[in-house]
């Protein structure tokens, strides 16, 4: 682990993209920003999609994170909701994976446990305890951005730790681990 680095934290979605940066200096947490893409007001699913990947290109571009800690979508009864939940994962994926950012995805509940002690956690409490730790004046109306930085603090809390999730550090490394999947 370098002496600094910077870790962007990614909430997936297809009506709000919540993320969140923080630096790492001397092994402590540094808040740097944390906002969100709203897409709403689109109603085209591709395009979402679109804009879902070049703001992450961007904010990696920006920022230049040195990784990627990314909420991995639950599982819940709508299938219609996850698979859209999915692709937006996947597009914020590959535009990390086209940049060469190592990526981590966490379980949501993971996320929660590391920041509050508690996996069953609400947006709220998880938002509350950020704010003590980074120093917010204030929160967010949404907290999906509240999201985002979440998974870049899981992240750092679990740097070094045997297993953290899925981890990728580029094309090569996905299609490794993932050859089962890869049509030949």
């Amino acid at each position: 682990m370098s002496e600094e680095k910077i870790i962007l934290g990614i909430d997936p979605g297809t009506t709000i993209m919540g993320f969140g940066l923080i630096k790492i200096a001397s092994k402590k947490m540094q808040f740097m920003q944390l906002n969100e893409l709203q897409l709403k007001k689109y109603d085209d699913h591709y395009l979402k999609l679109k804009l879902i990947f070049e703001r992450t290109v961007e904010l990696i571009d920006t920022y230049h994170p040195d990784e990627i800690a990314i909420e991995a979508p639950f599982f819940g009864k709508n299938v219609q909701s996850m698979l859209k939940l999915g692709r937006a994962q996947g597009v914020a994926m590959a535009a990390g994976l086209s940049r060469e950012v190592p990526i981590t995805e966490y379980a949501p509940k993971k996320i929660k446990m590391a920041i509050t002690g508690n996996g069953n956690a609400s947006k709220e409490q998880v938002a509350k305890m950020l704010q003590g730790m980074l120093g917010l004046k204030e929160l967010p109306k949404n907290l999906d951005s509240m999201d985002g930085l979440a998974a870049a603090v899981c992240h750092f809390y679990n740097q070094g730790r045997v297993e953290v999730g899925k981890s990728y550090s580029g094309w090569s490394a996905f299609l490794k681990k993932n050859e089962k999947r890869v049509k030949k």
